[in-house]
């Protein structure tokens, strides 16, 4: 199985704090895994280093495009890991909230598209095709999540569940191999979870892009999961299929709680 996303030995320091302490971390293609740990475990520094917005104080990561391609991103822009192929969601939702649905998703296609000001300005046959192909894609993208009928809402009108989806269709612009979503299931209900879970394992499964989520819904985690990784003060302490990690003395301890196993 091909590794897409690997990380090595990865620290990140805020003055005296240590958020990451030599991490290691490697994604397979076709995976969904979950990063779980307590409030403070370094899972989003993870994700925001992972992503270009910080710059880790020590270590590697290295992301695979393609078989036999593997490009080191800690110095890269989000924008430019973005194009590689690797996108992310936030905990708190970012949409433009005074923007359409589809206007919302055609924003992601930014990152894949070719015509520059001179075109824009000048509205050319390549540059209106270009649009149409935007558009279209996009709304594409609605009818496989479930979204076309919200196509001219304004996002903010939008329940918030259906706001968590529209995230994820952005990031499904971009055209990513590899999906980072970030507690997608923060502030749903067991209804909408459920939802979530069946998109989830649709994106990997028809889509064909992995995933790497951090998520506290410990039944969505073990639903969905192929492998789990769990985290305590920066640090990996358990890994492994959710079987295993259910019954780990050591997640029960610093995380999952006897009441959760029983």
């Amino acid at each position: 199985m091909r590794t897409i996303l690997e990380i090595n030995k990865l620290s990140m320091d805020f003055g005296g704090l240590r958020a990451l302490d030599n991490f290691d971390l490697k994604m397979n293609e076709g995976e969904i895994v979950a990063l779980i740990g307590p409030n403070g475990a370094g899972k989003t520094t993870l994700f925001n280093c992972a992503t270009g917005i910080y710059a880790p104080s020590g270590g590697d990561i290295f992301l695979s495009p393609e078989p036999d391609r593997k490009i080191r991103i800690n110095s890269l822009k989000p924008n430019i890991i973005t194009g590689k192929g690797m996108i992310r969601t936030f905990q708190n939702i970012r949409l433009f909230p005074n923007m359409t649905v589809l206007e919302n998703v055609m924003i992601g296609r930014h990152c894949r598209t070719s015509s520059g000001i001179l075109g824009a300005i000048l509205r050319n046959d390549s540059t209106r095709k270009e649009e149409s192909g935007i558009v279209d894609h996009s709304y594409k993208i609605l009818e496989k999540i479930g979204l076309n009928h919200f196509v001219s809402e304004l996002a903010r009108n939008l329940p918030y569940g259906a706001q968590k989806k529209l995230e994820i269709a952005r990031a499904l612009a971009t055209e990513p191999f590899l999906l980072l979503l970030d507690e997608p299931a923060a502030g749903l209900n067991a209804r909408e979870t459920k939802e979530l879970d069946t998109l989830i394992a649709q994106i990997r499964d028809e889509e064909k892009i992995s995933i790497l989520l951090i998520e506290h819904d410990m039944k969505l985690v073990m639903s969905i999961s192929d492998r789990i990784v769990v985290m305590d003060y920066g640090r990996k302490i358990a890994e492994g299929p959710p079987d295993e990690i259910r019954i780990n003395p050591v997640v029960i301890k610093a995380y999952l709680g006897e009441e959760f196993v029983a």
